[in-house]
C-alpha cells in the first residue's frame, strides 16, 4: 500500500480526512499526521512516505517550505496541497515545487478521490518528478483535462477549474487528437506545445498513459475539422523528420464539452489501427467509420465482451464470438465480415491495455494476420477465438493462485448478490483476511475496490440501455442502499447516476 502523511493545523481537518474516505480502496493507508510543518518534517526525516497532503498556512513552518524541505529528504514524494487561498499567483508558487493538485477548502470529496486515483496511477507507473514552474502548472492542467476527457469530473466543477487555470474552452465544439511516440522521446511535449502555441483554440496535455493529448475547441462546421486535420498533418510531417515513429490518432468533432470523452476514446482507438494502416502517420477515426459503415446490421455488445475479459472467462468469450458471427454471417459480405473481425481484434487490444497498462502488441499482430489469412468463415471465427483466449491468458499469467480466478468467476456470476470476503472465505475454506490479502496481491486491487468498480460498470450499462429507475438499477447490481450507490457512482464516474443517464 502507498503511505500517506497528512499535515494540517486544524485537528478536525485531519480527523475528517481519516474518516471521509476508504483509503484502502485506493491501495493507500494514512501512516501518520502532524499539526505543523516542522513537526511533519521531523517525522518525514525518519519515515519514508509516498504521498504528502499538506495545508499551506500553518505555524512554525508553512506548507510551501515543508514541501521544499521534504523534497530534499524524499525527492519522489507526491504532494497534494490543501488551501483556503483561491489565488492564481499563490497557486503558481506551489506549482514551482511540483504538486499533483491544489484543493480548495472546504474539500470536494470527489475531486480528492479523483486526485488520489491519478496519483496512484502515476506511482504505479513510477513517473519521475520534476520541479520547474512550467511543469508544475502543467501537472494541474494535466489532472483537470484528463479527468474531463475520462468523465471523472462534473461539468460545473470542470468549468470552475478551467477558468481558474485560464483554459480557453468557450467554443461549442471539441475534437481530440492523441500523439504517441515509440518509447520516451525527450523534449517531445515541449516541441509539440511550441509548434501549436499560436493556435489559441488548442490545449495540449499529458494523459495517464503518457500520450500527448491535443484538444481543439472550435465553432461548428466541417471546415473546422478539416483545418484541424491539416494542422495535425503538418505537425506530423514536421515531427517525423527527426522522429519517424510519431503517430497521431484523431477523434471526431463533437458538439458540447460533455461529449469530449467520446472524441478522446475515438482518438485512442484510431491509434490502434496503425497495425492495419501502417503507412498512415495520422489516422482519423472517420476512416474507421467509413470502413465499417456498410455492415450496420452487425451489432456487437462490446460491454459484454469486456465483461467476459475482465472475469477471465475464456470459454464463454469463445462461445460469444461464435454466436455473434453465426447470427450475422448471412447478412454481410465477406469483406465486411473481415472488417468487423479486425475491429474485434483492436477492441481486445484496447481492453487488455486498459487493464494491464502494458503493450501486448505481439498478440494482436498475430491475430490480425490470422484474420487476414482466413479463407473460410470457420477459420475467421477460430482466429478471433484464439485472440480472445490469448487476451485472457495474458491476464491469467498475472494470477498464480487458482482460487483468485474462481473468485473472479464468482463475482462475474453473482455481483448482484451479497458478496464479502467472509462469505467467500467460508466457501473456499480460507480465512477472509488471508483471502483479502491474496486477492489484492493477485489483482492489484482490494476486494472492495474491485467489487465496487465491477458493479458500477454494470450499472453504467443499464443506465445507458434501459428505462429502469436509478433505485432499480442500484438493486440490480447489488446496492440495496440507493444513497450508498450514489456515493460509489460519484466516486468512480465523477457525476451522479442521474446525470450520467442524461448526459452519458
Amino acid at each position: 500500500m502507498y503511505k500517506v502523511f497528512i499535515v494540517d493545523d486544524e485537528p478536525f481537518i485531519i480527523e475528517g480526512l481519516y474518516d471521509i474516505l476508504d483509503w484502502s480502496s485506493f491501495d493507500m493507508e494514512i501512516v501518520s499526521h502532524a499539526g505543523n510543518g516542522q513537526a511533519a518534517l521531523n517525522a518525514l526525516s525518519a519515515q519514508p512516505v509516498d504521498i504528502l497532503i499538506t495545508d499551506i498556512s500553518m505555524p512554525f513552518m508553512n506548507g510551501l517550505d515543508l514541501i521544499r524541505e521534504a523534497r530534499q529528504l524524499q525527492p519522489d514524494i507526491k504532494v497534494i496541497i490543501l488551501s483556503g487561498f483561491n489565488e492564481f499567483e499563490y497557486l503558481k508558487e506551489g506549482m514551482q515545487l511540483g504538486i499533483e493538485n491544489y484543493l480548495l477548502k472546504p474539500i470536494n470529496v470527489e475531486e480528492l478521490e479523483s486526485t488520489l486515483r491519478n496519483t496512484a496511477s502515476k506511482l504505479d507507473h513510477a513517473l519521475s518528478p520534476q520541479t520547474d514552474d512550467a511543469y508544475g502548472v502543467q501537472i494541474l492542467k494535466d489532472n483537470i483535462l484528463h479527468r474531463w476527457l475520462t468523465g471523472q469530473i462534473a461539468a460545473t466543477e470542470f468549468e470552475e477549474r478551467a477558468q481558474f487555470l485560464n483554459l480557453s474552452l468557450d467554443a461549442p465544439d471539441v475534437a481530440v487528437a492523441i500523439l504517441r511516440t515509440k518509447g520516451e522521446v525527450s523534449g517531445m511535449f515541449e516541441r509539440v506545445e511550441g509548434m501549436l502555441k499560436e493556435k489559441s483554440y488548442v490545449n495540449v496535455f499529458h494523459d495517464i498513459d503518457g500520450d500527448i493529448v491535443i484538444v481543439a475547441n472550435v465553432h461548428a462546421g466541417e471546415d473546422e475539422k478539416e483545418k484541424f486535420m491539416e494542422c495535425l498533418q503538418a505537425l506530423s510531417a514536421a515531427l517525423c523528420e527527426t522522429h519517424p515513429a510519431v503517430l497521431i490518432g484523431a477523434g471526431s468533432l463533437v458538439r458540447g464539452l460533455h461529449h469530449a470523452p467520446t472524441s478522446y476514446q475515438e482518438a485512442k482507438k484510431a491509434l490502434q489501427y496503425v497495425m492495419i494502416y501502417p503507412d498512415l502517420k495520422v489516422i482519423d477515426h472517420a476512416i474507421l467509420e467509413k470502413s465499417g459503415s456498410s455492415a450496420t446490421s452487425f451489432s456487437i455488445d462490446w460491454k459484454e465482451y469486456a465483461k467476459l475479459i475482465l472475469s477471465r472467462n475464456a470459454e464463454l468469450l469463445a462461445e460469444r464470438i461464435r454466436v455473434d458471427f453465426e447470427q450475422h454471417r448471412d447478412g454481410v459480405t465477406p469483406a465486411e465480415l473481415q472488417n468487423i473481425a479486425l475491429e474485434v481484434v483492436i477492441r481486445f487490444k484496447m481492453e487488455l491495455e486498459g487493464i494491464k497498462h502494458s503493450d501486448e502488441s505481439a498478440i494482436y499482430q498475430r491475430g490480425l494476420r490470422l484474420v487476414l489469412d482466413s479463407g473460410t468463415f470457420d477459420e475467421l471465427v477460430q482466429a478471433l477465438q484464439q485472440v480472445g483466449t490469448e487476451t485472457i491468458q495474458s491476464l491469467l499469467q498475472d494470477l498464480k493462485n487458482p482460487i483468485v480466478n474462481q473468485v473472479l468467476q464468482h463475482i462475474d456470476k453473482h455481483y448482484a448478490e451479497e458478496l464479502s470476503l467472509k462469505l467467500l472465505g467460508a466457501h473456499y475454506h480460507l480465512h477472509p483476511v488471508y483471502l483479502g490479502q491474496l486477492f489484492h496481491k493477485e489483482t492489484g486491487e482490494t476486494f472492495a475496490e474491485y467489487i465496487n468498480k465491477y458493479r458500477i460498470e454494470r450499472a453504467k450499462e443499464q443506465l445507458r440501455n434501459s428505462n429502469l429507475k436509478v433505485h432499480e438499477i442500484a438493486r440490480n447490481v447489488g446496492y440495496w442502499e440507493t444513497g450508498y450507490f450514489y456515493k460509489q457512482f460519484r466516486k468512480y464516474v465523477g457525476i451522479s447516476p442521474t446525470d450520467f443517464k442524461v448526459f452519458g
